[in-house]
Parts: structure tokens; C-alpha cells; sequence
């Protein structure tokens, strides 16, 4: 209530009170209640007047105080230090202050596009939200600020931007962010294979080429390095020569690599970088080394960067060089032996969907550990036709009775010290039985795909070759050192055979001197090439969606072929995989790439390279990974067409920019 109207009422409740008492005066003297009722008329009169005269006091005093907030509120609003926008859902300014007009230094027009002066303004994606962002123009940055304007429902919805000018603070954070130091390893990783046969005049003048161009680049950087070891450099930078050697894809490797020597190996690099953020020298250093032994464990020839705890790719380009002698494989088939003797089951198992290579370094595991005596199981998913078959020879043989397994089968572990050997594969949510790695702490990893960031968390003992054909050759290799009277079955040896055929495409990809050794060792041993052959039979219907592939498939610039597979079946991946193969052996194709329904929610992607193009680089996009030659990926919740037109583009920029770069060099020498 206003206090005038309430000072009013108690007045009136006292003049009714005093009328009251006059009336009770009446009553006893006539003349004295008349002389008080002229005066209470007085007193009536003189209380209307002075309520008049505060009212209208009362209403100067308002008409003052809103005119100067008014006032105020006007000048708080167009003296603001932010220039302030109010605009339509299709960009049109509607109202602004005098602020804006300092920003652009000229005033725009009524019903403008923001666009039109501010082409990095956002209006569509944060419309009717409340929010912040910072947008750049002519080299001036600027923090806005948006919230929606309440209006009427009937009324046109407008929305409020509170634009900000921030470029000292967002220079200084840029300066702060191109200032921090970068720790780099640098390592030649195939020292022993190129210095192998040299004179020492030959090792010393190519030692001498690698670090001239390691230390030209890194002056350009504004870097500084240190060579540590024959073969490894250590290098400190900052984060602005990093995102410059990055903008230049690390074309270090590139110009080391042509470098000339007289056994004509090319001379390859592998880097370990990281970014200083918040945590201490140990940390980063650390963080280095993790990141050369990623880049090593992928093969190679590449740098791994690892900023804000996310890593980086680049390079990668060079096929992985076989190591000529066998000195880790006899280490690490100790250690196995090691491991195994000190536990009390082995357990073996490898990526969802075993293939031959898969199935054939398990059995081989498994033959290790039967060797010494050790209860082994392998554990399997969901199998297919090929895997089926071998399983079927197996039925009946004393040694693998009772040796195949399902995750639901080994739910309860009663061994008090297990193992687990993983193999085929290094990245947890492909395994076959994931729940295992939670509950085995044991882990052996064997592989020979390019080591993605993706990776078994703490594994006892890891042997991943990027450069050996398949894991079965691995495990072949392992089983020659691991005891000297070693003895496989035919059944073991053909399974390892089987391994190796398949994943060199019969000896005709990715095979080494080793590769050769290995399978003259397994036929030695009995490997059965006709039995072979048998397993790798395809029924009619598999032949007939091979050709609908072959037949739909489209050859692209460059040596690309591309084809997909709209039938989802259990052994969709296996034909897949085969598509692929069978692609490559076109004339003039370099990679092959297969899009596949897997099921009804997820789309595979098979790629298969002859080796001039690293298709793990590709599918790593995709979320997945591989070798440099046979690669692939499964991507949930995704249209096949989509998946397939992605793919192209994705392989497509990777041939115009490895040709950009060969030419690059090529004029550059």
C-alpha cells in the first residue's frame, strides 16, 4: 500500500473518532459540541489539502526518480564497454548501440546482415540458446556473449549478442601456447640394417648426412638437439615450430629417407613428441618416450605427438624393415617360457572373428604350453566356415580335446596364476573375450599390426613386428627358440602354415627371408599345403558374391578401387577380406577397398594396398587400424553409402598428397 493512502486512513480514523466524541458532547451541552464541530470542519479541510499538497509531492518525486533511471539505464547501455547487437533468426540487425559503430568505425544501416561486416559472426547454430564464443576478423578477436530476447509469443523471436573486443588477452594466450617446450626423441629405427655391410668411411658420411639434415631442420625450427647415442637425438622446441613442422607434415622424413647408401636400404626416423601442459619434466619426458615407442611399434617411419593427451600421427609411409636376425625372438620366446613356467593355466585367444592367421598362432601358443605341461585353453568368438573346418579336423586328436572355448565358458577362472596371450591383436575392444583382460592381470601381447594409441592396458611382455607377415610367423619363429626338442604335429604345423598363406595372399605380399625360413620350418614339420588348399574352398554362394563385388567395384584415379557388399552374412567379413585380395591383382591398382554390411547397425570397411599407400592411416579415420597393407574398420550406427563416399574422399586425399610430395622431393633434389 502507498504510504500516502496509508497515512490518509489513519486520519480518517481519527477524525471519525473525534466526530464520535462529539456527538457523545452533544448530548451533555448543545453549545460546546457546535463549537467543536466547527472546529473538526477545519480540521477536515486543513487534512485535505495538506494530503493534496504531499501527494503531489510524492508524485514530483517519482516522476524524478524514473526520468533519471531512464537516463541512467540509456547511458549504461550505450556507453557499455561491449558493442551490443539485437538481430533477427536470418542475421538482420534490429537495434544496436554506439559501441558497435567504434568496433566497425562506421555506422551500419537498420535491417543489415551481420555477415556483411562480421563474416565469422555465428547466429544459426546458437539460435534460442544461451551461451559464448570467440570468432576472429582482420586479425582482431572478439568474445560474444548471446542469451534470447523475451518477448510476446505473437511477436518475431529476436536474439541479444554482447560482442567483446579480446585480442590483447587472446595474444597473450596465443603467445603463452606457441612458448611451450616441446620435448622430442629421435631415433633411426632401422640403425642396425643400414650400417649392416659398410665400410666405416660409408657408416660415418651417412651418419654424417642424417645429422646435418636433422640439425639444418631443426635451426630452421629454432630448435636445439643432441645426439645421445648412435642412433638417437634428443631435441627441445617450441609449440610454434612444432605446429610448423606439423603444417609441413614432418617432410624431414621424407628427405632422410632418399637419402643413398650402398646396400640400398632406406634410412627411416621415428619420433616421440610432447607438449609441456601441467605436468613435470619426468612426466613429459615420459610422454616422449611413449611416444617414439608408439611410433616404433607401428612400424616406423613416422612421428607420434601427443598434445593435451591426445596423439597425433604423421609419416608412416615406408614399409617396415625386416629385421634379418632373430636375436628378439629368442628373447622373447625365453621370457614366454619364463612367463608360462611360473603359471598355472594359459589361456590364448585373438580378435573378434578369428581369420586362418589368428587361429594358427593360437594353436601355436597352445603348443607351448602343452610342452610344458600346462592346462590351455584357447578362447574363441564367433567362428567362421574356414575356422569351422579346421576345428572339425581337430575333433577326435587326444591333444586338442577339450582346448576350444567361449567367454561364457570361462566365467569362473578357479587358476589362483593365470596368462593370457593375446594375439593378432593389440586394441582391447576387438578381442575376442574382452571381460578376460579385466580379470587375467597377466597379459602377453604378440602382433604385427601397426601399434595404434589404442592399446591393453599394463601388459607383462608385448613382441609386436610390423615388418613380419603375419602373427603365425611370429609364433613359428618363437617356437624354434622355445625349446630345443620342440617337436609340432602336423595338425600345429598346418595351422601356422595356413596363417602365414593367408595373410601374404600365398606368398605374393608382405614376405620376407624370415617369412620363407618360417614356412620351410612348418612344412619340415609337416604342414599339409593340400590340406591347405581344402580349407581355403568357397561354397557356390560366396563365389557368386564375389563376382557381384568384383563387378560392381569402380576403378578411380591413381590406382584406387572401391566396391561394397550389401548382404550382411556370418562370414561377410572373411568375403570381404577376399574382395579385396582379389581386387588387387587388377592391373594397375595400388589400393582396394571393400564397404561391407556387417549387420544391420554396423557398416565394415576392408582395404588391402599393394604397399605404395599405407591403408592404416585411412582406416584409423574410421576408428580402425591394421597393417600398412591390410587394414580395416567397423563403424556402428552408419549408412554403407555414406561410410563408402567418405572412404573414397579420405583415399583419395591420401593419393593426391603422397603423389604432391614424391613430386615435391623429386624436384627437390
Amino acid at each position: 500500500m502507498p504510504r500516502n493512502m496509508s497515512a490518509w486512513m489513519d486520519l480518517t480514523l481519527q477524525l471519525v473518532i473525534m466526530l464520535t466524541l462529539i456527538g457523545i458532547l452533544a448530548c451533555y451541552n448543545v453549545y460546546a459540541a457546535a463549537a467543536a464541530l466547527v472546529l473538526w470542519f477545519c480540521l477536515v479541510l486543513f487534512a485535505h489539502e495538506r494530503c493534496r499538497d504531499r501527494s503531489r509531492r510524492f508524485t514530483r518525486y517519482c516522476k524524478n526518480i524514473v526520468q533519471n533511471i531512464g537516463e541512467m539505464t540509456t547511458y549504461a547501455v550505450e556507453e557499455l564497454p561491449q558493442a551490443i547487437l539485437v538481430v533477427t533468426a536470418d542475421g538482420r540487425l534490429q537495434w544496436f548501440n554506439t559501441n558497435l559503430e567504434k568496433c566497425l568505425g562506421f555506422r551500419p544501416d537498420e535491417n543489415t546482415d551481420v555477415k556483411d561486416f562480421w563474416p565469422g559472426f555465428i547466429i544459426s547454430p546458437v539460435w534460442g540458446t544461451e551461451g559464448e564464443y570467440v570468432f576472429a576478423h582482420e586479425n582482431t578477436y572478439y568474445q560474444v556473449k548471446y542469451r534470447p530476447v523475451p518477448l510476446p509469443p505473437h511477436q518475431d523471436p529476436l536474439m541479444a549478442f554482447y560482442v567483446q573486443d579480446i585480442t590483447q588477452f587472446e595474444t597473450m594466450r596465443k603467445e603463452f601456447i606457441e612458448s611451450r617446450t616441446v620435448l622430442a626423441y629421435i631415433q633411426i629405427d632401422n640403425y642396425d640394417e643400414v650400417m649392416q655391410g659398410q665400410s666405416d668411411a660409408e657408416c660415418a658420411a651417412l651418419l654424417l648426412s642424417v645429422n646435418q639434415l636433422l640439425d639444418g631442420w631443426l635451426k630452421e625450427l629454432g630448435g636445439f638437439m643432441r645426439r645421445v647415442s648412435e642412433d638417437q637425438y634428443i631435441a627441445v622446441l617450441d609449440r610454434k615450430a612444432l605446429e610448423q613442422a606439423m603444417h609441413e607434415k614432418f617432410d624431414i622424413l621424407d628427405k632422410v629417407r632418399q637419402l643413398q647408401n650402398t646396400n640400398r636400404l632406406p634410412v627411416t626416423l621415428s619420433m616421440g613428441m610432447a607438449v609441456a601442459d601441467k605436468q613435470s619434466l619426468k612426466a613429459l619426458g615420459s610422454q616422449a618416450q611413449a611416444g617414439l615407442d608408439l611410433a616404433l611399434g607401428r612400424g616406423g617411419d613416422q612421428v607420434a605427438v601427443n598434445i593435451g593427451g591426445k596423439t597425433q600421427f604423421f609419416g608412416g609411409r615406408a614399409k617396415a624393415v625386416e629385421k634379418h636376425t632373430r636375436v628378439k625372438a629368442r628373447v622373447v620366446a625365453h621370457a614366454i617360457r619364463e612367463i608360462m613356467e611360473g603359471a598355472d593355466a594359459v589361456y590364448i585367444m585373438g580378435h573378434h572373428n578369428e581369420d586362418f592367421d589368428c587361429f594358427g598362432a593360437s594353436i601355436g601358443i597352445a603348443r607351448m604350453a602343452r610342452h610344458l605341461k600346462k592346462p590351455v585353453r584357447i578362447v574363441l568368438s564367433n567362428t567362421n566356415e574356414g575356422i569351422e573346418k579346421f576345428q572339425g579336423l581337430l575333433r577326435g586328436h587326444e591333444n586338442f580335446e577339450d582346448l576350444f572355448v567361449h567367454e561364457e565358458d570361462v566365467m569362473n577362472l578357479t587358476a589362483l596364476n593365470p596368462v593370457l596371450f593375446v594375439v593378432d591383436t593389440h586394441i582391447p575392444h576387438l578381442v575376442a573375450a574382452p571381460s578376460l583382460l579385466e580379470r587375467i592381470p597377466q597379459v602377453v601381447v604378440i602382433d604385427h599390426h601397426r601399434r595404434s594409441e589404442d592399446f591393453i592396458r599394463n601388459p607383462l611382455l608385448v613382441y609386436i613386428e610390423p615388418a613380419s607377415s603375419s602373427v603365425s610367423e611370429l609364433v613359428t619363429e618363437l617356437l624354434m627358440y622355445f625349446s630345443d626338442n620342440m617337436r609340432l604335429s602336423r595338425l600345429d604345423a598346418t595351422a601356422l602354415y595356413s596363417g602365414i598363406v593367408v595373410d601374404t595372399k600365398n606368398f605374393a605380399v608382405q614376405t620376407g627371408v624370415r617369412t620363407f625360413d618360417a614356412a620351410a620350418y612348418l612344412r619340415r614339420s609337416g604342414a599339409d599345403p593340400v590340406l591347405v588348399r581344402h580349407l581355403f574352398r568357397t561354397d557356390y554362394e560366396t563365389t557368386v558374391i564375389l563376382s557381384r563385388a568384383k563387378a560392381n567395384s569402380k576403378f578411380y584415379p591413381g590406382g584406387l578401387i572401391v566396391t561394397s557388399i550389401q548382404e550382411p552374412r556370418p562370414d561377410i567379413t572373411i568375403i570381404a577380406a577376399q574382395a579385396a585380395d582379389a581386387l588387387l591383382s587388377i592391373e594397375g591398382a595400388q589400393m582396394t577397398i571393400v564397404v561391407f554390411q556387417l549387420d544391420k547397425d554396423t557398416v565394415g570397411i576392408s582395404a588391402r594396398s599393394t604397399g605404395e599407400a599405407n591403408v592404416q592411416v585411412i582406416m584409423e579415420a574410421f576408428g580402425g587400424g591394421g597393417h600398412q597393407n591390410v587394414a580395416g574398420a567397423q563403424i556402428k550406427g552408419a549408412d554403407l553409402e555414406e561410410i563408402k563416399a567418405k572412404a573414397i574422399a579420405l583415399s583419395q586425399k591420401y593419393i593426391e598428397e603422397n603423389d604432391q610430395d614424391e613430386s615435391d622431393l623429386t624436384a627437390g633434389r
